[in-house]
């Protein structure tokens, strides 16, 4: 839970945003670009943010709380139907929704669909339109894009294009949202970024790392949690046991790879990723297990905390 700050100047604004979308709109990557910090993971896969991850934007005049979603999505699995009660849940608590649509993809039924859903669960939130990856295509593609995303939301609502990987237009994007929010106190302190645990970070690096250059199936069927942590004040060092799990003994072999070589690569990435965030130094032992169709099972997805 947060707590209110009361030394926060008058006309202050605060709140919380969330963004929507279709899978792999780049919704993780603008979160991480307005709070200035990864905190969301990123992949060429859809479907890769899997729980609400809350990043805090803080501003002279507001504090915003981003709170990146997983994609709404129709769901093939019990995983894909908790991951969408866990986003309505969401949808329904915020104070201002971002509506992501990719400058390279035309909109489509899905679009319809995930604004129809988000309407039916929070039907007197505004709703900001985001054109997102503009720096992908030409101005007269963002132009039509605009125009798109205008007639779907309607005419009062209003329509920033961004990207987040080059920083264009998101600094307009936090102005509109600013206006958009309530006038409240602080909910965190001025250095707080995130309110997810070190431990939630690391599986998450860990699994961002592991589905790098995966195809097809294999992605969803990946897992992370953290064994334990121990301090090693003998090599400075903190030691962290990590097991990510699969579904079947197949895809354990592909995570290997030949001579344990995309095992290597996993530990060493996400170890990376790990000493950047805690700021020291960090040995990491991987395993991978097989925890059969675990996508499907209750008490298999309550472990991994879904």
């Amino acid at each position: 839970m947060s707590t209110q700050f009361t030394d926060t100047p008058e006309g202050f604004r605060s709140g919380f945003l969330s963004f929507v979308g279709r899978p792999n709109t780049g919704k993780s990557t603008l979160t991480n670009a307005l709070v200035g910090e990864k905190i969301a993971i990123t992949a060429d896969q859809p479907e890769t943010t899997r729980h609400p991850i809350r990043g805090i934007v803080h501003r002279d005049n507001a504090q915003i709380v981003v709170v990146d979603t997983p994609g709404l999505h129709r769901p093939r699995t019990l995983l894909g139907e908790r991951l969408n009660e866990i986003v309505k849940d969401t949808y329904s608590d915020v104070d201002v929704i971002g509506f992501t649509i990719p400058a390279d993809e035309k909109i489509g039924p899905g679009d319809k669909w995930i604004l129809n859903a988000v309407r039916t669960v929070a039907p007197k939130t505004p709703i900001i339109g985001i054109v997102t990856k503009i720096d992908k295509v030409s101005r007269d593609q963002v132009g039509e894009q605009l125009i798109a995303l205008h007639e779907l939301l309607g005419r009062e609502s209003e329509v920033v294009p961004v990207s987040a990987t080059e920083d264009i237009q998101t600094s307009v994007l936090l102005d509109v949202i600013t206006e958009a929010l309530p006038e409240g106190p602080k909910f965190y302190p001025d250095d707080h970024l995130t309110d997810d645990s070190d431990e939630k970070r690391m599986s998450e690096f860990i699994r961002e790392a592991a589905l790098k250059g995966l195809r097809d199936e294999l992605p969803h069927s990946v897992a992370v949690e953290i064994d334990e942590m121990i301090e090693d004040p003998e090599k400075d060092r903190t030691n962290i046991h990590a097991v990510i799990y699969v579904e079947r003994p197949g895809q354990r072999i592909i995570l290997t790879g030949r001579d344990s070589q995309r095992l290597r690569r996993i530990t060493h990435d996400a170890r990376r990723d790990i000493i950047n965030m805690l700021g020291r130094n960090v040995y990491l032992d991987l395993r991978i297990k097989v925890l059969k169709n675990w996508q499907s099972d209750p008490k298999s997805l309550g472990r991994l905390g879904f």
